[in-house]
């Protein structure tokens, strides 16, 4: 008896979980710059005022690079691609000085961080053309507001899931089963995903602007040479060498983007 009440309420609860979720993705789809239907609750005014508020921190706690021919270089890179991108963010481009940060950021709104230690393997204009162009599509796609979307709407279905089998024997193997299975089977993909897109975006914008595509090829060649990587599946990233696989395949579409830039530019000097 006790048996077919306890089958009986994990069948209930893992369906309504399943309809909650769907339902919630459903009413939160909107269509991102690239096309792509993104899972998006998070209103713009609220990421655009937490960027900021982030961006201010960061800007404290990080010491800015003194070296003015970087920052020129910083800020003249970032609103090339920013005019590239379309997007009308109050953008904003900073070199922070941290020679062992192989790193850059974008927060919502368009708050881009490049630090130091990300220059050496960048090297040329187009290397950090390639970086900024990245982090560029990140803001313009909104995967910050799509990755908080994401983990508000887990917390939900975790805390539902909580009060559905609470008083099931089960209820912790079956939460430890729902947390891995949001973190393997949503987060990390979508995290992938969202790298992925951005470097597809990202070398679309720094074509645009003028910046020779191929060395984006090359800048994640020089970054698979850093040191080990955790396999994919257990990665907020994808590997660099697959990364710079799939930005070689792109290579051809998005020659026309800088062949143009480049006569525009030509044009513009005569």
């Amino acid at each position: 008896m006790f048996k077919k009440i306890e089958k009986n309420t994990l069948r209930v609860g893992i369906v309504l979980l399943l309809v909650v979720g769907l339902s919630t993705f459903a009413v939160g789809c909107l269509t991102t710059a690239s096309g792509r239907r993104a899972f998006i609750i998070v209103p713009q005014g609220q990421m655009l005022t937490l960027g900021a508020q982030a961006y201010a921190q960061m800007r404290k706690k990080n010491r800015r690079s003194s070296n003015t021919q970087l920052v020129s270089a910083v800020r003249r890179i970032g609103w090339h691609i920013a005019k590239a991108s379309g997007k009308k963010y109050k953008w904003e481009f900073e070199p922070f000085d941290a020679p062992k940060t192989v790193n850059a950021f974008c927060l919502p709104g368009g708050k881009v961080g490049v630090y130091t230690g990300i220059l050496p393997i960048s090297r040329t204009n187009a290397g950090l053309a390639a970086i900024m162009g990245h982090e560029v599509a990140h803001a313009v796609l909104r995967h910050g507001a799509e990755r908080m979307s994401q983990q508000l709407a887990l917390k939900g279905v975790m805390t539902l899931g909580s009060v559905v089998f609470g008083s099931s024997k089960y209820k912790g193997l079956i939460m430890g089963s729902l947390g891995l299975g949001a973190k393997f089977g949503v987060l990390l993909p979508y995290s992938r995903k969202h790298e992925s897109e951005a470097d597809r975006i990202g070398l679309i914008y720094m074509a645009k602007a003028g910046y020779n595509p191929r060395e984006a090829v090359t800048l994640w060649q020089r970054m698979a040479k850093q040191g080990k990587t955790p396999p994919e599946v257990i990665s907020t990233h994808p590997n660099p060498l697959n990364r710079s696989k799939a930005l070689a395949a792109q290579i051809p579409s998005v020659m026309k983007y800088y062949r143009a830039a480049r006569r525009q530019k030509t044009v513009m000097l005569r």
